[in-house]
C-alpha cells in the first residue's frame, strides 16, 4: 500500500522539486540534441534551423555594415572634397573674398574656408575622345588643405601651384583622355570671347602638373583643380570668386554654425550646407538600409518557426519519455526547462555561428570580391556604378549587438509554445497504449 502511494505521489502532486536549470535538465536537453536513427527527421528540422539563423544573422551583419561603410566613405570623401556650407554672393560680386575669407575662418568650429571659381568645361587630351569635366579654381594652400587631394597625389606635386601655370587631374580623367604627368589637356569653355561674329568658346590647353586619384570615381573622372588667378582669367570673373566653400570640424552641426557664418561674413550671403545639397541622396540610401534591415529579418524570423515545428516534433516523438520523467517526479517546469533549453540551445548556437561569419566576412570583404570576380571573370563592384573603388565595411558595435539580440529573442519566444505544451501532457494518457 505504502508502495502503491509512492508511485502515485508524483502523478497527483507537484513532483519532486529541482534547481531550475540544474545539470540533470541540461543532460537531458543534451541528449534530445544529439542526433539518433529513429529522430533523422526531428535533426534535419533542426539542423535547417541552425543553418537559417546563422546565415540570417551572418546576412543581416554583412548588409549592415556595408551600407553602414558605403554610407561612411562617400559621406566622407563628398565632405571631404566639397565644402560644408558654400556662401555665395547676392546683389554683388565678391570681389572682397580675402576679407570675408578671414573672417569666416575665425568663426569657432570652422577648420577652413576656400573662395573658389568653378564652371563646366569640354576636356580633351591624347585620346581620340574628349569628355565634359569640372574646373575648380581654388589658392594652393587651400588646396593642401583638401586631404582627400592633397594625401592622394599618383603623380607630380602640389608645391608652387599658384605658380605653376598647369592643372591637377583625377586619375580616371587622365586615363580617359590618354594623358600622364607632364602632358597638355586642352579645355574648352563655353562662355567664351565676345567678337563681332558673336561669343566663341575659350580654348586653351594646360600642363598637367599633378594627377590625384580620392577614390570616388565621380570625382576622379571629372575633377580639374586650377590655380585661383588662372581660373579667373580663364572664367572672365575679374578678380572676384563665385562663392566661398567653409569647411567645418563637425560636418554634422553644421546647421548650427550656419548663423554664424551668415553673420561674419558682412556682406548679403545666400548659404547652403551639404545636408541640402545631398539630402535626397543620403536619405536614399537610409531607406534601401532600412529596408534591406526587414527583409533580411525575415529570415531569422523562418529560422525561429523551423524551431517551432521541429520542437512540437520532438514533443510529439517524445511523448513516453516526459510521461517517464513526470512519473519519476519531475515537475512541469522542470518538462517546460528541458525544451526551453533544447530549443534556445539552437538559436544561441545558430546566432553565434552567424555572428562569426558575419564578422570574419565583413574583415575579408575585400579580398572575397576580388577573389569571387576573378573566378567569375566579371567586376562585382563597378566604380563607374558605385562610386568607390573598394567594397567598403564598416561594422558598428551597435547594431551588431541588435542583430545578435533579436535572433536570441526570437529564438527564445519560439521554444515557447512548444516548451509549454511539454509541460502540459498528461502522463496518464501519454503511457496508456504504451
Amino acid at each position: 500500500m505504502s508502495g502503491t502511494a509512492a508511485i502515485g505521489a508524483p502523478l497527483g502532486g507537484e513532483g519532486l522539486r529541482t534547481r531550475p536549470f540544474s545539470r540533470f535538465e541540461w543532460m537531458i536537453a543534451g541528449r534530445y540534441l544529439r542526433s539518433r536513427r529513429r529522430d533523422a527527421g526531428v535533426s534535419v528540422i533542426a539542423g535547417f534551423s541552425f543553418i537559417g539563423i546563422m546565415l540570417g544573422v551572418a546576412a543581416l551583419i554583412i548588409v549592415m555594415s556595408v551600407m553602414n561603410g558605403f554610407r561612411g566613405e562617400l559621406l566622407n570623401r563628398i565632405l571631404g572634397v566639397n565644402g560644408h556650407v558654400v556662401v555665395s554672393p547676392v546683389d554683388q560680386p565678391m570681389t572682397d573674398f580675402a576679407e570675408v575669407s578671414d573672417r569666416l575662418s575665425q568663426v569657432a568650429g570652422v577648420k577652413f574656408v576656400m573662395p573658389t571659381v568653378q564652371g563646366q568645361v569640354l576636356a580633351s587630351g591624347n585620346a581620340p575622345t574628349s569628355t565634359g569635366a569640372l574646373i575648380k579654381g581654388v589658392r594652393a594652400a587651400d588646396l593642401m588643405d583638401l586631404e582627400p587631394v592633397s594625401s592622394n597625389v599618383k603623380q607630380g606635386t602640389l608645391e608652387g601651384f599658384d605658380t605653376s601655370g598647369g592643372v591637377a587631374i583625377g586619375s580616371r580623367l587622365a586615363e580617359s583622355l590618354g594623358l600622364s604627368l607632364g602632358d597638355q589637356i586642352t579645355l574648352i569653355a563655353p562662355e567664351g570671347d565676345v567678337t563681332p561674329l558673336g561669343t566663341t568658346p575659350r580654348v586653351k590647353a594646360y600642363p598637367v602638373v599633378a594627377i590625384f586619384e580620392i577614390g570616388l570615381s565621380e570625382y576622379d573622372a571629372a575633377y580639374v583643380y586650377m590655380p585661383l588667378s588662372e581660373s579667373q582669367l580663364y572664367f572672365n570673373q575679374d578678380d572676384r570668386v563665385q562663392g566661398i566653400e567653409v569647411f567645418v570640424d563637425n560636418p554634422d552641426d553644421v546647421a548650427a554654425l550656419q548663423p554664424a557664418i551668415e553673420a561674419a561674413a558682412a556682406r548679403p550671403v545666400f548659404t547652403t550646407t551639404w545636408q541640402t545639397q545631398n539630402q535626397s541622396f543620403f536619405s536614399a540610401l537610409e531607406v534601401e538600409r532600412n529596408v534591406m534591415f526587414i527583409i533580411l529579418t525575415l529570415i531569422v524570423l523562418v529560422a525561429a518557426l523551423n524551431i517551432i515545428s521541429g520542437l512540437f516534433m520532438l514533443v510529439k516523438d517524445k511523448g513516453r519519455d516526459i510521461a517517464i520523467l513526470r512519473t519519476m517526479g519531475a515537475t512541469k517546469g522542470a518538462v517546460m526547462r528541458v525544451f526551453l533549453i533544447t530549443g534556445a540551445s539552437i538559436g544561441l548556437s545558430g546566432t553565434l555561428a552567424g555572428f562569426i561569419l558575419g564578422l570574419v566576412f565583413c574583415l575579408n570583404i575585400e579580398r572575397i570580391r576580388q577573389f569571387f570576380s576573378w573566378l567569375s571573370g566579371v567586376s562585382l563592384f563597378d566604380p563607374e556604378i558605385y562610386f568607390l573603388s573598394q567594397l567598403p565595411a564598416k561594422v558598428e558595435a551597435g547594431e551588431v549587438a541588435l542583430v545578435v539580440a533579436m535572433a536570441v529573442g526570437l529564438s527564445f519566444l519560439a521554444t515557447i509554445l512548444p516548451s509549454w505544451q511539454a509541460s502540459r501532457l498528461d502522463p496518464v494518457e501519454a503511457l496508456r497504449y504504451e
